[in-house]
């Protein structure tokens, strides 16, 4: 379909924009005035609406309730210091998201639904991108299977929707994580690079028993041997080891992070050394032990830096040193906002004002 200039839409009577306390702000908490909705049908992709955030009428033998044909991408707008918007690499987001949805053989969004519906969205409800340091107004973009059939197949009508809110950073303090070599998050010829519902919902068991044990997350390792870190939590995992930024190498069960290639791309540009490479439990223990691990982080959209104080493996506590304005990871994340905010320049075109 070719899409209007202008998107339907129907505003909301009364805006909860006051409801919105940005000290006491939790991830997650509010969602903004409106959504858009997009419907496929017969094979193609109807006129996207944009309307008051309600909630949604499926059948209850919608395929995405059984079957976990659900896919979702996790982006943000910022507030800039001209006071404009900046939606965060909608291009990477939605060739992520692409492949996602072609992993899950769902129908695949249009680019210009998928970019002009963001724009259009995110302006209206632009009074809802918060202006304290370290908030950001969250994105969510999501496919699910609405055809109403419960026998096993692909659906063949999807629903695509955005919504917002804002939020603060997550992961405010360091956090305790625990290499995790009985479950595993992903398996070579799997989903894990896809964002799909099912890769999260397999995580929270094994992630509840090492809450149970005082961490806060896993690490996790290879369906393989166990033997090879993969991702921490839901992010992206990232060392400095002996002045060098070390990261597992992207794959099909790793996950693309936007997060983690705009820092790798940052490192690079301050010369700052990067090695995409496996890295072993033995590695990191044998760091651990020769003091040469300084930093260890989960990379992602909703923490950006979210830094580890302990890791536990092999029956140990490994703490690392305290993290701080002088850490590598911190320096970047710090670049990164300033980029995202207009602070400094935007040399490799990831910002999309409006």
């Amino acid at each position: 379909m070719e899409l209007t200039t202008k998107i339907p839409t129907r505003r909301t009577s009364q805006s909860k924009i006051k409801e919105v306390n940005s000290s006491t702000l939790k991830f997650g908490d509010f969602v903004s005035d409106h959504m858009l909705i997009c419907d496929y049908k017969n094979g193609e992709w109807m006129q996207p609406h944009i309307m008051p955030f309600a909630n949604l009428s499926l059948s209850p033998a919608a395929l995405a309730l059984h079957y976990g044909q659900t896919v979702f991408e996790g982006m943000k707008a910022f507030y800039m210091t001209n006071s404009k918007i900046n939606i965060f690499r909608i291009a990477k987001h939605y060739d992520r998201f692409v492949k996602s949805l072609d992993r899950m053989a769902m129908a695949i969004v249009p680019e210009e639904i998928f970019t002009e519906g963001l724009r259009q969205l995110i302006d209206l409800d632009r009074a809802w991108v918060p202006k304290e340091k370290d908030h950001a107004l969250y994105i969510r973009p999501f496919v699910i299977a609405t055809e109403s059939r419960f026998g096993v197949k692909i659906s063949e009508e999807y629903r695509f929707i955005i919504f917002t809110g804002p939020v603060p950073i997550a992961y405010t303090r360091p956090i305790k994580v625990k290499v995790e070599t009985k479950y595993v998050r992903a398996a070579k010829g799997g989903t894990g690079f896809a964002k799909c519902g099912g890769n999260y919902g397999g995580s929270y068991y094994p992630t509840q028993l090492a809450r149970k044990e005082g961490y806060d997350q896993v690490l996790w390792t290879d369906s393989k041997e166990n033997k090879y870190i993969e991702e921490s939590g839901m992010m992206n995992a990232m060392f400095v080891v002996d002045g060098t930024i070390v990261t597992p190498p992207l794959s099909d069960s790793i996950l693309d992070g936007i997060t983690r290639d705009s820092l790798l791309t940052l490192a690079r540009d301050n010369g700052i050394p990067v090695s995409e490479r496996p890295v072993s439990i033995d590695d990191l223990e044998t760091a651990f032990r020769n003091q040469t691990i300084t930093e260890a982080a989960g990379i992602g959209t909703a923490a950006v830096v979210a830094p580890i104080g302990i890791i536990h493996l092999n029956e140990i506590d490994f703490h690392l040193p305290e993290y701080g304005p002088e850490n590598v990871l911190y320096k970047l994340k710090q670049q990164l906002e300033s980029i995202r905010t207009g602070h400094l320049a935007d040399v490799h075109e990831w910002n999309c004002i409006i």
